[in-house]
């Protein structure tokens, strides 16, 4: 009596069997509506005397340097 082999004996029905379960259609992409105004944590160079100017007047100085970059922005505009 012959046996059966246990795994595929080319190459390409090995291939074969290995991707035959990977036929599912994958799940649909949902797409998150953009937040306006959103922030985002970067790491920026900044000379030390810039850092105190802004640090200077307390809490806040990341908000004051991004409105400091806003209007240079509105400038170029």
């Amino acid at each position: 009596m012959t046996k059966m082999p246990r795994r595929p004996l080319n190459a390409m029905d090995a291939a074969e069997a290995l991707f035959k379960p990977a036929n599912q259609s994958a799940a649909p992409v949902v797409e998150r509506a953009a937040i306006p105004s959103r922030k985002e944590t970067v790491s920026i160079r900044l000379d030390s005397d810039v850092l105190t100017f802004f640090q200077d007047d307390g809490p806040g100085w990341q908000d004051r340097i991004n409105d400091a970059l806003w209007e240079v922005m509105k400038g170029r505009g």
